[in-house]
This record gives structure tokens, C-alpha cells and sequence, in this order.
């Protein structure tokens, strides 16, 4: 018995040994697309051939996490409390989608994760002000490294529609109304977001320049226009960042949802562009299945919340089965997916809670705005302010004394500190209207510490006048509080805040007017004030900043992103049904201006706005020299010798503009910003962007060159150019 016994023994130590080793090596063999040294494509077909029907119809729809969802709908287990969260398949190593509102940081309101908090950004023109891509990239990935460390691994950022409508009160997430800057801006930050692996999305596709009736209005515009406009703006962005996702928007576009646009998703982005990312919709923008599954979206967007009903589940299962949708459709959603769930590195680098270098993240801010503020005004070299010399200023208006003021909605940012002017109204959705805590006067009160630095509030006009009247400087803060979901029905300041600068500017002509706002705004006191600082939304360390830029410890380089009309009647449009209250029109004509947004339209009809596109001044002066053009193949660079004339160190923008034959208006074609010390010279090559010397169209359903003598001009702004130069191109199809 004791032999058989040990034999038995053995066998099943044997028998317990293999085992043990099979299972360790099956443990260590990786799956198949865990191979990083695939294509993202190659690894996403490996992985969408082992998951079963149910697991796919997972992955196209996202649940809302927000804890302000209806008590009827279950909180989705397993969700940080966010905009969207997608499960997790466990059994296959697929991660949950965890997805954050983000365009202006990793937002975290009060009615998604009370007592978080993270950097905010300041306003996205503040960063297209810029004219830097580095500076949008650094922004995006400073933005992207939060989330991760947060356990974000999706960002809703990339905001990129273009500034049709001075009054759209999303105007302050985007970057401005040219498409050749802001597609570089914000591809360049999508870039930033993605190099921390977390997915971006660009949004919202396309032509929501509006917020008044966005979930109904049908936006009317032509192929050739869109193309050569809005759409360009997303093309170069996509080509520049690579975002994993397009997020569609809400309105309609020539009679078609724009998430179930079949024109938008498959014709021009998936065909035309090759696009391999993910379309999701945005919250609230699936309107059907069957249609909208086969015009190209790929993901319904927290549809139990925000839909009539949860189209990409059941409904989408009976067109399945009715044969009104294929089962390539399903896969083709699905391997879009987790393509760019491979591309951007969520499996390799998962998204998880980990220490965050605030001081570092809040100077990325601070930065942003010092390289975008745009020095609009500087009556006999009122600014910078001689901080040494300084006995006494008077600061002014807008909580100065407090923050910086937030725009409102999805993309607001909870900083450290939260709210320092709580209560203001409204207080709900779209508000809070949030005030960050880096307050102005406290900055300036450290800029100047000799100096007596005193606050007015400003809703005592007389007490205000007072004030500046015994101060040698005053610095007078404005405010405009624009949000998501409402326009502006004009582009005046509120609550009196005109008759409060004048009153300043008349008690002391050494008057300084900060703004803060989400696009242009009425200024009619403008010639009675010495300088007028354009801050926007300042963001994160924002009342440092601008002493810094006060002081000229930083001198202001920011370019006007966008045109500042003297008033509405210079506009496409100079009215805007339903802004004011009321039913908004059922559709909205953008073929009045087609692709001339912006200063093209004001060169269109011989208008000339109160500021152009490009333009800003600058502590320092500088000279450009002569603009040459040489070909390289098909490649145009055009060369310009920036040199700074003055006594300050300073940053200067090469702006160049192509007149293509027959055209009216100049496009911008291509830029350069350089960083200059007195006396410094440098030569900028910038290489012209082909699809600006082009026209698209439609018949050829192509860019394609007219031919002939083109005009090019290189200077300070769209109205301040220099000698132009004749360039002679044959007629061709890029």
C-alpha cells in the first residue's frame, strides 16, 4: 500500500506541477493585441474578434454619471462621477471609458464631485491669442496629466467651432474665427491631452456657432462654404492632434441631425478625411438608431439621461434584426473604439489616482495667459506701470478683491478654494457663476508694496470716482459673464459697468481698463481711458498674471484670435431671434458670410471693425523686413526678418496672407511667433498652408488651385501688412 500510495502521490504532485505551470504560463502569455508593437488597427481587430454581441452593444453607449441625474436612473457602478463612464469587460483586460468635461481643465463643478478640484485654464482665445502651438500644447497636456492622475481617461475637450456669432456664449471654450490658427491651436492641445494617454475628442462637428436654439436650429450653408471654413478648422486640427473621437453636435445641418448627418460622419470625415477614431454624440444629440448608426455614428452619449430613450440598445438591436442595419456597421463602431482606446494608450497606461504637481500645473496656466493677453490700448505709454514708483493705485469693479471671473457650464473648473464670490446668480445650471480665488488686487497690492493699493467695488459709482481721483493710477476690472446655453442678445457690459469706467476715466486720466469676457464686447468709453488689457477668462493664477503684465514683468504678445466690430450693425447678422427670450428661429443662414468669417467678412464689404483679426501692441517695437516667397515642389515658404527695435524683450507674430486671383478678401495662410531681445533679429520660415491658396470644389469634390497671380502680404495684423508679393501658380488639384 505504501508503494502505491507514494505513486499516487507522485502522479498528483506531477499532475498538480503541470498544472501549475500551465496556469502560470497561461497568466504570462499576453493576449494577442496586448502586442503595443501592432497598429492600433491590427491590435483593435484582434480584440473585437473575441467579444460576444452583448460586449459590443456595451461599448457603443455611455452612461451618465453626474449626481444630478433623475432619482429614477441608477448611479452606473464603477463611475467617478463624471459626464460619461463606459464599463469595464474584465474577462478581455478592456478598461472602463471614464470621460470628463474638459475644455478648459478637468471640470469638477460642485454638482459632479464636491470637494474636488483642479487647475483651470484660461479661456480657450486666451490660448489662440497665443498664436504659440506650444503654448497650446503645454496647456493640453498639463489638462491630460490631471485627468489621468485623476482616473479620468476620456476628455470632451477640443472645442473648436468657429466664432460666426460675436455673441454665442460658448465663444470663451473655443480659439477664435480663422481656421488655419485655430485648427493648429487647438490640434496642437489635443496633442498635449493625448501624449498623457487620455483620449480627446474635437467638437462640436459642426457648425454649432450658436447656443440659441442649438437643439433645434438648422444651420444653412453650402458645400463650398463649410468646407472651406468650419470644417477646415476641424480637418487641420484633426490632421494636427489626432483626436481618438468627434463629438457631433446638437443642431442640425441643411435639414439632417448633425448625429445622424450622413454628409458630416461618413462623406467628408470618414471618407474623404480617412478619419479611423470614433464619432460620439453629444449629450443629448441621438435622435434615432437605425439612421444615425448608418450615417456614422459610432457612440450614444448618456442616452438614459439625456434622450428620449437609449437608441444604441434595444431599438438599435430591432434594426439589427430587421436587416435595417448590418453587422459590419456594429463591428466597424466597435473596432473604431477601441482603435483609439489603443492608439492613445489606455491599456498600457491605465488611468489611475496618482500625485498631481498643482504649483507646477497652476505656472502652465499663469503662462498661458501671459503669452495671450492682448494689449488692446496704451495712450502715451500708460502701461507698463512703474511698480517702484508707484505711490498709490486704485483698484476697481469685478470682485477684483476676490478672483477672476469663470465662464459657465459644462467646461467650468473647480480650482482650489472653490468659489470666492459664492452665490451669485444663477446659481443652478448653466451657473454657478464662479469667481476663481487668485485675486487681482492682492497681486497687485505684491507688485507694488510701496505703494497704497486701495479697492472700490464699484457699485458705488461716486465712491469709485472718489477713489481713482486721489490715486495716481487706476485699474478699473469689467466682467461679462457668458455661458453654455445662452447667447448675449448684444455686446454690451452689464449692470452699469460703462457709466462706472467713465466716471473713473473722467476722475483720473491715467485710467486702466482689464477686461474679462468671453468675446467682444461694446466699449464705448474707449477713447477716454489710457490702456484697455483683454484678459478674457484668466484662469488658473489669473490676478498674478495680470499684475505681471501691469508691471511689464511680462510684456503683452497676445493677438486678437478674433475681430472686435464697432457695433451689431457691422455683423452678418446683426440680430439674434430668440437670444433675448422667446422662440428661437427654426434655421439660421450662414450663406450671407459662407466661408468669409471673421475679417474676411469685414474686407468682404469694405468694413473696418474697431479691432482687426491679428492685432495687439506691445511694450517694445518691432520692424519687419521684406517678405520673399520660394517653391519647393509643391511647398510655398514664404521668409521674413522679424527684428525688435526697442528696449524690452518681447514676442512678435509674422502674420501672412494670401489674395487669391478674383477673391476679395486675404486668407491667413501661415504664422510664426518669435521671442526677441532688444536689438535681436531673426529670420522665421513659414511654410503656407496649400489649402488656403485653394478653393474646394464641389464638382471636383477637391481642393483645387484657380492659377494665376496670387498676392501675398506678411505684417502685424490683417489690416497692417506690409508690401505684397506677386506669386504666379498654374491651376491644379491638390
Amino acid at each position: 500500500m505504501k508503494g502505491k500510495a507514494a505513486t499516487v502521490l507522485r502522479t498528483a504532485i506531477a499532475m498538480g506541477l503541470c498544472a501549475w505551470i500551465g496556469a502560470a504560463s497561461a497568466q504570462a502569455a499576453p493576449h494577442p493585441w496586448s502586442d503595443a508593437s501592432l497598429a492600433p488597427d491590427a491590435r483593435a481587430k484582434l480584440l473585437l474578434a473575441q467579444l460576444t454581441q452583448d460586449e459590443k452593444f456595451q461599448l457603443i453607449r455611455s452612461y451618465y454619471g453626474g449626481r444630478d441625474r433623475p432619482a429614477n436612473v441608477p448611479f452606473p457602478k464603477g463611475s467617478i462621477e463624471s459626464a460619461g463612464y463606459v464599463p469595464p469587460i474584465p474577462r478581455l483586460g478592456i478598461p472602463a471609458l471614464q470621460e470628463s468635461d474638459a475644455g478648459l481643465g478637468v471640470a469638477s463643478s460642485d454638482r459632479m464631485r464636491p470637494g474636488d478640484h483642479a487647475t483651470p485654464l484660461p479661456a480657450g482665445p486666451v490660448t489662440a491669442a497665443s498664436w504659440d502651438p506650444q503654448v497650446a500644447y503645454r496647456g493640453g497636456a498639463m489638462i491630460g496629466s490631471e485627468a489621468h492622475a485623476k482616473g479620468f481617461n476620456v476628455l470632451l475637450a477640443g472645442g473648436i467651432n468657429l466664432m460666426r456669432e460675436p455673441r454665442n456664449g460658448r465663444n470663451f471654450e473655443y480659439a477664435g474665427e480663422d481656421p488655419l490658427l485655430a485648427g493648429i491651436i487647438v490640434g496642437e492641445a489635443i496633442r498635449g491631452v493625448q501624449s498623457a494617454h487620455v483620449i480627446s475628442t474635437i467638437k462640436h462637428y459642426a457648425l454649432n456657432n450658436q447656443e440659441t436654439g442649438r437643439n433645434t436650429i438648422d444651420v444653412q450653408i453650402g458645400e463650398e462654404a463649410m468646407r472651406e471654413s468650419d470644417l477646415l478648422a476641424f480637418e487641420l486640427a484633426i490632421e494636427h492632434g489626432k483626436p481618438g473621437s468627434v463629438m457631433c453636435s446638437y443642431n442640425k445641418l441643411n435639414g439632417d441631425w448633425a448625429c445622424e448627418n450622413d454628409y458630416l460622419l461618413n462623406q467628408v470625415l470618414k471618407q474623404d478625411w480617412h478619419y479611423p477614431g470614433f464619432v460620439m454624440s453629444d449629450w443629448g444629440a441621438t435622435h434615432s438608431a437605425a439612421k444615425a448608426v448608418n450615417a456614422g455614428l459610432d457612440q450614444q452619449s448618456a442616452g438614459e439621461v439625456f434622450d428620449k430613450q437609449v437608441y444604441f440598445d434595444a431599438p438599435l438591436r430591432e434594426a439589427l434584426a430587421r436587416g435595417d442595419v448590418k453587422q459590419a456597421r456594429i463591428d466597424d463602431m466597435v473596432q473604431r473604439i477601441l482603435r483609439s482606446m489603443f492608439a492613445a494608450g489606455l491599456f498600457e497606461h491605465p488611468a489611475r489616482q496618482a500625485p498631481i504637481d498643482e504649483a507646477a500645473n497652476l505656472a502652465v496656466a499663469r503662462e498661458t495667459l501671459e503669452a495671450g493677453a492682448v494689449l488692446l490700448r496704451n495712450e502715451q505709454n500708460l502701461l507698463p506701470l512703474q511698480a517702484d514708483k508707484l505711490a498709490s493705485v486704485a483698484v476697481i469693479g469685478a470682485h477684483a478683491d476676490k478672483g477672476v471671473l469663470a465662464g459657465g457650464g459644462s467646461s467650468l473648473v473647480t480650482a482650489r478654494g472653490g468659489n470666492a464670490v459664492p452665490g451669485l446668480a444663477p446659481t443652478g445650471w448653466p451657473g454657478p457663476v464662479m469667481y476663481h480665488p487668485y485675486a487681482p488686487l492682492k497681486a497687485i497690492r505684491a507688485m507694488a508694496p510701496k505703494a497704497k493699493v486701495e479697492f472700490a467695488a464699484g457699485d458705488d459709482v461716486a465712491a469709485a470716482a472718489a477713489l481713482a481721483a486721489k490715486s495716481q493710477v487706476a485699474v478699473v476690472f469689467v466682467q461679462k459673464w457668458q455661458t453654455e446655453s445662452v447667447d448675449s442678445p448684444d455686446l454690451s457690459l452689464p449692470d452699469g459697468q460703462d457709466a462706472l469706467v467713465a466716471a473713473v476715466a473722467k476722475a483720473n486720466p491715467h485710467t486702466v481698463v482689464v477686461l474679462q469676457n468671453s468675446g467682444p464686447v461694446a466699449m464705448p468709453w474707449l477713447d477716454q481711458v489710457g490702456a484697455v488689457l483683454e484678459t478674457w477668462y484668466p484662469g488658473g493664477d489669473g490676478g498674478t498674471a495680470i499684475a505681471h503684465l501691469l508691471s511689464g514683468k511680462v510684456n503683452p504678445s497676445g493677438r486678437l484670435p478674433q475681430s472686435w466690430p464697432r457695433d451689431l450693425s457691422q455683423l452678418p447678422r446683426p440680430a439674434l431671434p430668440g437670444a433675448a427670450g422667446g422662440t428661437p428661429p427654426e434655421s439660421v443662414d450662414y450663406r450671407i458670410e459662407g466661408a468669409d468669417v471673421g475679417y474676411r467678412w469685414f474686407q468682404s464689404r469694405g468694413i473696418k471693425p474697431l479691432f482687426p483679426f491679428g492685432y495687439g501692441l506691445s511694450y517694445t517695437s518691432f520692424a519687419h523686413g521684406p517678405l520673399t516667397l520660394d517653391t519647393h515642389g509643391s511647398r510655398i515658404v514664404a521668409t521674413v526678418e522679424l527684428r525688435n527695435t526697442g528696449s524690452r524683450a518681447g514676442a512678435e507674430v509674422a502674420q501672412v496672407y494670401v489674395q487669391v486671383p478674383g477673391a476679395k478678401v486675404r486668407r491667413l495662410a501661415g504664422f510664426a511667433k518669435a521671442n526677441l531681445q532688444p536689438g535681436e533679429s531673426r529670420q522665421l520660415s513659414i511654410e503656407l498652408e496649400p489649402r488656403l491658396l485653394a478653393d474646394f470644389d464641389p464638382a471636383r469634390h477637391g481642393w483645387v488651385l484657380r492659377g494665376g497671380d496670387y498676392v501675398v502680404a506678411e505684417g502685424r495684423s490683417s489690416e497692417d501688412l506690409g508690401s505684397p508679393v506677386q506669386l504666379k501658380l498654374p491651376a491644379r488639384q491638390l
